[in-house]
């Protein structure tokens, strides 16, 4: 079933210009076509930039098309709109448009200051991406008062009037500066920051425990060793692991998922309000749960000694990874042990400690199952993930960065296998002679314009790239992976590598996932923070008891899925930004060593070394050294005068200029150049024209 929530009504393009409307069509009739018949209508999403001007971004078409401020109907950045052009004779132009609906809001809720007058009130936004004052009236204030800093969401918002009309949703007055930025960001990303009442009612009556009637739907696993492996802060375990030895070398090895389907029920309140949210989203000091507590940490988390309902894979396997049978069903739990990935690791280092013997076995597995894949056609991307150390005021005091070991790759190995045969299963069913409506998780081949700048960008370090098949791509993928490993450029050769890859994405038409080599892949192992897992299992439990009843409307499911997956990762990376700008205004005046990460036309970004914060250094910031042309498939700066260049990978020294926690941004100036480059002096004019650049921007920054 398909739950769409709209924060505002579509309105057609007559409604709003009626005049204009007439007045095209008479002139199309005159020259005897159809009114509007040379109309095209697209739906994509707004971008705005600083100077006012919207960009509708179309799947599908190379470029943009362009929205004048005063065709923008009230849309918003990143609302999802429909958008109609007329046809232009000169193709070579970017299309222009006009909004006729905005589809779906991206934001409905906003901070801000609240202006209260005699008989209306007044919210003044924090964020500069709204253009107008949202409406309150009096009775709406919920008790907020004059000068209040406040949480408001959008309740009304029609064409016929400027201002939205909204409600105070919570006062934020003597909330933390920390606080009010992270509720921001997720507001910023559309993300509701509480559940309904009637919601948490609804969760609160779900009784506890297992119940003896449901007992007999299920394969009972509660006798057979059963662990689950987690971060040391995790609140949520929905995923559990056993292992029992059986005859001839052969192992049963269950991975256990989290029953949600059994309590999240397709059209209860709890189901709409999941499929709206579509996603847990974690930022450094909290986690937004896709499901209320009572679920995701109470009654779906496979906590230690507690029976537990769950969906398995249960595989019989050997030690060399060698899967002989596998059984999917619904099953009954009981976690011997709560684990961290920590405690793990060291067991496996040292053979020694809880549960060692079946860990080394799984271990073992693990390892085995891995170097499989990689033989198949698997790329071996590996990432270093960067965490803050907060204190008790969520101020970041350190940071910590996290590198995938054997124990996270035991965990994942066992995930990506369980992943892998729901998918396979579900793939080979067929009905009304058709394979089953299902969300896949796809990866598509890598895009062979971006494909061709990568490649020969690596073979500056000696890197050669067969570009003939994908087979041959991610073999040469794998062989630059090792042969970097270790090197200064491997780092940026990893980053741009993802870079070029296609975004995985959730379809019901499958393509296989090429990053991971699986011809069919699915993501059934995080329904407690993801819808489409939720999905998968109720298509699933259908084909197993062969009552398949299609989902309505599924490719659309998958679509929303998708976007919110991207806007939860936009939240994610904008709270970390904070955080980095948060930790680096200490330093600000300071000097570090740090590779250029990134490069624009207006600069390039530079990642320190030691803390793994990003900044730009502005070309304004170049200009006493040369003017700086941006070539794109080199990804560097090249100098005007001097034949000085600055490209992705060189090592400088910077210097902490700013750091603006209002905008998310660092600021750095160049201090030392890239190994093998001496300064040269720039033109005299070139130097004077810098000097009063750098002295506006100080001012700026002041």
């Amino acid at each position: 079933m398909l739950f769409q929530v709209t924060a505002t009504t579509i309105v057609p393009f007559g409604s709003i210009c009626p005049y204009l409307y007439t007045l095209m069509a008479s002139k199309q009739k005159k020259n005897g076509k159809h009114p509007l018949a040379e109309t095209k209508t697209y739906t994509g999403k707004l971008d705005i930039s600083r100077g006012g001007m919207g960009f509708v971004i179309v799947a599908g078409l190379e470029r943009d098309i362009i929205i004048k401020p005063e065709n923008m109907l009230f849309a918003l950045p990143g609302d999802e709109v429909q958008v109609t052009v007329r046809a232009q004779r000169d193709s070579s132009k970017r299309m222009e448009g006009n909004i006729t609906s905005i589809i779906r809001r991206k934001q409905t809720e906003f901070s801000g200051h609240i202006e209260v007058h005699a008989h209306f009130a007044f919210l003044i936004p924090d964020s500069d991406k709204i253009p107008v004052d949202i409406y309150v009236p009096l009775h709406l204030l919920n008790g907020a008062k004059d000068g209040d800093h406040v949480m408001v969401r959008i309740i009304e918002w029609s064409a016929k009037t400027k201002n939205p009309v909204g409600e105070v949703l919570s006062l934020l007055t003597q909330e933390t500066e920390n606080e009010i930025a992270m509720r921001g960001i997720l507001a910023e990303n559309g993300f509701p920051l509480a559940f309904p009442d009637d919601l948490l009612e609804e969760a609160a009556r779900i009784p506890d425990g297992v119940d003896s009637n449901e007992m007999a739907n299920r394969r009972n696993m509660r006798d057979t060793l059963t662990i689950t492996i987690d971060p040391v802060d995790a609140r949520d375990f929905d995923d559990a692991i056993s292992v029992r030895t059986l005859k001839g070398g052969w192992y049963e090895v269950g991975v256990h998922i989290a029953d949600v389907s059994h309590y999240v029920t397709p059209g209860s309140e709890l189901d709409k309000e999941a499929y709206l949210r579509a996603t847990s989203v974690y930022l450094p000091d909290r986690v937004l749960p896709m499901l209320p507590e009572r679920l995701s940490n109470e009654l779906c988390s496979l906590r230690p000694n507690e029976d537990k309902y769950t969906f398995s894979a249960i595989f019989t396997i050997n030690k060399a990874g060698k899967v002989k049978d596998t059984w999917l069903g619904k099953t009954a739990i009981h976690s011997n042990r709560r684990f961290t990935y920590e405690e793990v690791q060291e067991i496996i280092e040292s053979a020694r400690g809880d549960n060692q013997k079946e860990l080394l076995l799984l271990n073992t597995m693990a390892q085995n199952l891995r170097a499989e894949r990689f033989k198949k056609g698997a790329i071996n991307f590996s990432s270093q993930e960067v965490r803050f150390k907060l204190d008790e005021q969520a101020r970041p005091i350190g940071i910590v960065i996290k590198e995938s070991k054997e124990a996270h790759q035991l965990v994942e190995e066992f995930m990506l296998l369980a992943n892998r045969a729901v998918a396979t299963h579900v793939g080979h069913v067929l009905y009304k002679d058709k394979e089953v409506p299902f969300p896949y998780r796809v990866h598509d081949t890598p895009d062979e314009d971006k494909l061709s700048v990568f490649a020969l960008f690596a073979s500056r370090y000696g890197i050669r790239f067969n570009l003939s098949t994908p087979t041959t791509i991610a073999e040469s993928f794998n062989q630059m992976l090792d042969t970097v490993k270790g090197k200064p450029e491997q780092h940026v050769l990893e980053q741009l590598g993802i870079r070029t890859m296609a975004k995985a994405e959730y379809t019901t038409h499958n393509v296989g996932h090429y990053g991971l080599g699986f011809d069919y892949y699915c993501h059934f192992t995080s329904p407690i923070r993801r819808y489409p897992d939720v999905l998968v299992h109720r298509i699933l439990q259908q084909c197993l008891q062969n009552d398949i009843q299609p989902i309505k409307n599924l490719e659309i499911l998958c679509r929303h899925c998708s976007d919110q997956e991207r806007r939860a990762m936009e939240a994610e990376r904008a709270a970390n930004k904070y955080k980095q700008v948060e930790y680096m205004k200490a330093f600000v005046g300071n000097e570090f060593e740090a590779v250029i990460s990134g490069v624009a036309s207006f600069g390039f970004w530079a990642e320190t070394t030691e803390h793994k914060c990003e900044g730009l250094v502005a070309a304004s910031e170049l200009m006493d050294i040369d003017q700086f042309v941006w070539n794109e498939r080199e990804y560097s700066l090249a100098g005007r005068y001097t034949g000085m260049r600055f490209a992705m990978g060189d090592k400088v020294t910077i210097k902490v200029l700013a750091a603006n926690l209002a905008k998310r941004q660092l600021d750095y100036g160049l201090v030392g150049l890239p190994a093998k480059q001496k300064r040269k002096p720039a033109p005299a004019e070139q130097q004077q024209k810098s000097k009063q650049t750098k002295k506006n921007n100080n001012k700026k920054r002041k």
